[in-house]
């Protein structure tokens, strides 16, 4: 069975232009990576577990937000590795200096018996459609695409 992720992609409007708000992931894996490296606030659940209300949780956690308003459906993307991402889109303004996301244990260096904490998201921005379709995981482009089509954008 695939493993479930769901996540809220949360825009804004400056002036004409849409921006979207995107996360970057924590860690030293991610440490030097930027383009094709971001991604919607989102996270593993399983199918006892509604799904919007995981996006919810799970952007609070990543974010230290909660989100609230009008939620959008955007739909279910199946990623290169088989998970599913289910989306919602949510109009919103949050401030990425205020980023405050849970954490993680890992053993870095690896195998060195050295148990570290790292934050699940390092940093957060806001970004065009254009640019948001180069910073974003390349799996979750269709998301940013559906979200361009709901509030059909070129």
């Amino acid at each position: 069975m695939a493993k479930l992720s769901a996540g809220i992609l949360m825009f804004r409007r400056s002036g004409a232009s849409i921006e979207l708000f995107l996360v970057h992931p924590g860690g030293p894996f991610w440490a030097n990576k930027d383009e094709g490296a971001w991604s919607i606030p989102k996270g593993i659940y399983d199918d006892r577990e509604d799904p919007l209300d995981a996006a919810k949780r799970e952007f609070a956690e990543e974010v230290g937000f909660a989100p609230v308003g009008a939620f959008f459906d955007l739909g279910a993307f199946r990623q290169a590795s088989g998970k599913v991402i289910r989306a919602w889109a949510l109009q919103g303004d949050i401030d990425p200096a205020r980023l405050k996301s849970n954490s993680f244990h890992l053993e870095w260096p690896p195998r060195s018996g050295v148990m570290q904490e790292f934050p699940e998201v390092d940093r957060a921005g806001w970004f065009s459609i254009d640019a948001a379709k180069k910073k974003i995981l390349k799996g979750q482009v269709p998301i940013v695409l559906a979200l361009s089509k709901m509030l059909a954008i070129d």
